[in-house]
Formats: C-alpha cells, structure tokens, sequence
C-alpha cells in the first residue's frame, strides 16, 4: 500500500515490480514442487513394485510438466 493508505495503480512501477517478484518466486516453486511430487510418486512406486526406473521417470515428467505450466502461465 502507498503512503496514503490506497493501492497503487495497476501501471504504476510498485506493481510491475510485485509482478515480476512473484513471477521470480513462483516459477522455481513450480519447477521444484513438480519434480518433487511426481519424483516422490515414482520412488512410492518404484518401493511398492520393487523396481528403480520409475523415479527418474517421475522427476522427468513432473519437470516437463511444471516448465509447461510455466509456459503456459508466464510465457504467452
């Protein structure tokens, strides 16, 4: 909030900055909670099936996914 108590407006330097901080924020947080999810799903399966190819697996499309929200997100 400005000095007077009210928001600032949408154009203004303020909120272009809170954009591109939360942007900077919130793209590593997609990347890494994707692979850890969907890492952690393959390592759960890979325990319960008693194999060990699912993990890297896991990590690799829960990467591919998190960069394709992200795209489809921050990049169009």
């Amino acid at each position: 909030m400005s000095e007077e108590g009210h928001r600032p407006d949408p154009g203004s330097e303020d909120s272009d900055h809170s954009s591109f901080a939360n942007a900077a924020w919130s793209i590593p947080s997609y990347v890494l909670s994707g692979m850890a999810v969907y890492g952690g799903l393959g390592w759960l399966l890979d325990r319960w099936l008693g194999t060990s190819a699912l993990f890297p697996i896991g990590i690799l499309v829960g990467l591919g996914l998190a960069l394709y929200l992200v795209y489809n997100r921050y990049g169009r």
